[in-house]
């Protein structure tokens, strides 16, 4: 599943359209500290008001949203044991498959009791569960019209699940008009922070718009910041690496080949070559998996960023050393940061600077009368506060 998967499925949650249908709307209510369900509501999605479907829908959204591998991660499930019937794989796709709202109703809160069994939760919480058909249109071609692009759609079933806390609203002093008065205003129902949700999954995955049963898609409360014990062992999902682990363990493997000490050509080079491969990737509109770094491209990028002495003995080394797994294998795109804007940070004690990958060639640490000292080359004048920096003739 892709960025741009994930993309079309989110923008088809509103109100009267025809390429997402939901089915089944499944609530369950949860009291805090506790693994038994205090209450629960099946019904027909379209039984619902409007101003209830919209806000379900835009919770939906919200669970789908940020970016792949940092919020958002395609999960492989564990392997089913024999007899293991509470697998949530199992449980899923049964429940996808069931013709009786009952059946899919009662895998459903399997699920939900697994979530609170395995870690009960300190406010209460509402789990919500849907089912429907996704419905993505074919590519348009340049002679059809919009009628005739509708008439090839892809079918996806799925379920998608939602968990949102919720909180009691604060008192607060109101003004009676009718009586004239002004008055304490003491709401006791707990409120849904739907806006919010800290958790959920899309099942199935798809890939090149056919469901991947085997995969689940899950969804963190915060970026870079999963819930294992949740994909483990509420999900039955294998291990996964986010972004930002993906990024640490390229630096260690540089770092292991290379050693500590980097000029900034050379960093330089190493991250252009790498959004060069990205670029590539981009332009080629293929849609086959995002490209990745393994020891032979590791190899690669180095040799071609500048960097001696570089060998696939070497490298293996690295891997071996730090992920214990010379197979492994990054993703391009956590690697390098963001290409364009200033997202690599330079830290000293005198001044923090932030500067894009593609400017870093302009940065150099220097040697002046026995001092260390960063010089970045411009091409224009260097405004502080408004002021205009005199040009100094310092370094001999």
């Amino acid at each position: 599943m892709n960025k741009n998967d994930i993309a079309d499925i989110r923008k088809r949650f509103k109100l009267d359209t025809d390429l997402l249908k939901i089915a089944d709307i499944y609530n369950v209510y949860i009291k805090g500290e506790t693994s038994e369900i205090f209450h629960e509501e099946s019904r027909s999605f379209s039984l619902l008001d409007r101003e209830q479907q919209e806000l379900f829908l835009n919770n939906f959204k919200k669970v789908l949203g940020g970016k792949l591998d940092e919020k958002l991660f395609e999960v492989k499930f564990q392997p089913q044991e024999e007899g293991q019937a509470d697998h949530t794989q199992r449980l899923l796709y049964e429940g996808l498959e069931a013709d009786d709202t009952a059946d899919w109703k009662e895998n459903m809160q399997r699920i939900a009791l697994k979530m609170v069994e395995e870690r009960p939760y300190e406010k209460d919480m509402v789990i919500t569960f849907i089912r429907g058909n996704y419905f993505k249109t074919t590519k348009r071609k340049a002679d059809e019209t919009e009628i005739d692009m509708r008439d090839e759609v892809y079918n996806t079933p799925f379920i998608l699940g939602s968990m949102n806390q919720t909180e009691l609203p604060k008192s607060s002093l109101v003004f009676d008009f009718i009586e004239k008065e002004f008055k304490s205003n003491v709401l006791v129902d707990p409120v849904i922070k739907l806006a919010s949700p800290i958790g959920g999954f899309l099942f199935p995955s798809f890939t090149d718009n056919a469901a991947d049963i085997n995969h689940i898609v899950y969804a963190a409360s915060k970026a870079n910041k999963p819930d294992f014990q949740f994909i483990e062992n509420v999900l039955n999902g294998q291990e996964i690496m986010t972004a930002e682990e993906d990024k640490a363990v390229f630096e260690e493997i540089v770092k292991a080949v290379i050693g500590e000490e980097v000029n900034s050509r050379t960093l330089a080079g190493v991250y252009d070559e790498i959004n060069h491969m990205l670029v590539v990737d981009k332009e080629s509109e293929d849609d086959e998996e995002a490209p990745t770094l393994d020891t032979v491209e590791v190899v690669r990028v180095l040799k071609a960023s500048g960097v001696k002495d570089v060998s696939m003995e070497k490298v293996e080394r690295a891997f071996q050393q730090v992920v214990e797994d010379k197979t492994y294998e990054m993703k391009a795109s956590h690697v390098v940061p963001s290409y364009a804007s200033k997202s690599i940070k330079i830290s000293t004690k005198v001044a923090e600077i932030k500067i894009s990958p593609q400017d870093l060639r302009y940065v150099k640490q220097v040697n002046y009368n026995g001092r260390r000292c960063i010089l970045i080359e411009v091409e224009e004048d260097t405004m502080i506060e408004g002021f205009k920096l005199i040009e100094e003739e310092l370094l001999e």
